[in-house]
């Protein structure tokens, strides 16, 4: 291995020696800085050059030491620092925060908690003013501080990244998988697996656990350290990969640019007697290109017997998304948004492909589905488009309003909740209810197993 004897120069296993920070290759490693905001530090990355077994992107193949070098520039995929705030700005940006959560926040009494001495109690912390990461620190803890697990601020660069997720235009460099922590099991699950994938490639599905990467667990503090999975490009990691029902198994990929929308798991389920029942998974509401993504399912499979639509991990999204998806299985006034001040309607305008506006859909939904996934959820079924299994949603369809602050940030309050056209129930209190009970941990099944998905089958049989 490499020996980093400071920030002068480095001396290679080879015997070689070469300034830093960003140096060529040696026995597979290169040298670089661990991140642009962090000077001085030096990081070794493992690079796969002609690794038995292991796909090479078409960029990976063949480097050089000049190319591997100039690959593991700092691409961590963390935001850099934001544009430091002068104490003025700093007041200015709390003031048009806690006015405009006084002036709209759904819940007048602001769920029991004295908004007032919350707004004063930190604004005597900012005083002649802070550091601007502090300060975003405590004005969002300030927006936490609610309680409804909804609204909360942006900062200026995490609006930027917002903007780019929703227009489906995303770029990282990682393997290719979309993972849910599950601290309590020491483990992530996959989600998704974007297609032509170092995952895809290396035999990851949807289903399969992360345990570790190069050895180290992916969950720490309780949360899921994406930190280990992206890194730079052409880089090798070894991933510690289980399936349901069967022994951990290490895997080696490359990591490589990943960018555009996020896909969308869509396939015919086995035929009975000719039946023609059809599955789509929708992973969220915040992604543009999600809906044309389903358009072109639909126009491809043509006329169905059934539909299943997987809302189970669906943390809801913009109106933008669900509105126009809507669209597509149902029509009319289906519900009014309800403020403080006002009643809008949701009125959806017929888009039929083939015969989607008609088609026996089924919902399935869980702890995971939120927000507009639980709306979207419950106007088919509150219409009688569809039926509904799986387990009891939390209860958070409180919509929420974007507030540009000065600096750029951005405030979101949950300012509505939504009023259901038929049956008026309150989704808030109770959640989604199933017409039929039916659940299983993500990481127990696979998709060929996956008791709730039976379940909707049998339902749509019935309907």
């Amino acid at each position: 291995m490499p020996v980093d004897p400071g920030s002068d120069e480095i001396h290679f296993a080879d015997g070689s020696v070469r300034p830093g920070p960003i140096l060529g290759v040696s026995l597979g490693e290169v040298a670089t800085e661990a991140e642009s905001f962090d000077r001085g530090s030096v990081r070794w990355i493992r690079f796969a050059r002609g690794a038995p077994g292991v796909w090479l992107p078409p960029g990976c193949r063949d480097l050089t030491p000049s190319a591997a070098a100039r690959l593991a520039g700092p691409r961590t995929g963390r935001l850099g620092p934001e544009r430091p705030l002068a104490p003025g700005q700093q007041l200015e940006i709390f003031d048009q925060l806690a006015g405009a959560i006084e002036a709209h926040y759904v819940d007048p009494t602001f769920n029991g908690k004295d908004w007032p001495a919350l707004v004063a109690a930190r604004r005597a912390e900012l005083g002649a003013g802070v550091e601007t990461e502090e300060f975003y620190a405590l004005a969002k803890e300030l927006v936490k501080s609610l309680g409804d697990e909804h609204s909360k601020l942006e900062t200026p660069n995490e609006v930027v990244a917002a903007q780019t997720e929703l227009a489906g235009a995303s770029r990282f460099v990682g393997v290719g998988v979309s993972l849910k922590p599950l601290p309590e099991k020491g483990r992530a699950t996959v989600l998704l697996v974007f297609p032509g994938s170092s995952a895809e490639r290396g035999g990851l599905r949807p289903h399969d656990s992360v345990l570790a990467a190069d050895g180290e667990p992916v969950i720490a503090d309780g949360g899921l350290d994406r930190s280990l999975l992206q890194g730079f490009e052409c880089s090798r990691v070894t991933l510690t990969v289980q399936s349901p029902g069967e022994p951990p198994r290490d895997v080696e990929l490359l990591r490589h640019p990943v960018a555009g929308a996020m896909p969308v798991p869509a396939r015919l389920l086995p035929a009975v007697d000719g039946v023609r029942i059809g599955y789509l998974y929708l992973p969220t509401f915040f992604d543009l290109p999600l809906v044309d993504a389903v358009r072109r399912v639909l126009r491809q499979w043509g006329p169905l017997d059934g539909l299943i639509l997987d809302n189970r991990m669906n943390g809801g999204g913009s109106s933008l998304v669900v509105g126009p998806m809507l669209s597509l299985f149902t029509h009319g006034t289906v519900g009014h948004f309800v403020s403080r001040a006002a009643r809008r309607p949701l009125v959806v305008i017929a888009e039929a492909i083939h015969n989607s506006q008609t088609v026996p859909l089924v919902v399935l939904v869980g702890e995971g589905t939120v927000s507009f996934g639980e709306i979207f959820s419950g106007v088919l079924r509150d219409g009688g488009r569809a039926g509904v299994v799986g387990s009891t949603t939390k209860g958070n369809i409180e919509t929420l309003h974007g507030y540009d602050l000065a600096g750029g940030s951005r405030l979101w309050i949950a300012q509505e909740t939504f009023d259901p056209a038929v049956s008026h129930a309150d989704w808030e209190e109770e959640g989604i209810r199933p017409d039929v009970e039916a659940s299983a941990d993500w990481d127990t099944f696979t998709e060929e197993s996956d008791p709730v998905v039976a379940a909707a089958l049998a339902l749509l049989g019935e309907r």
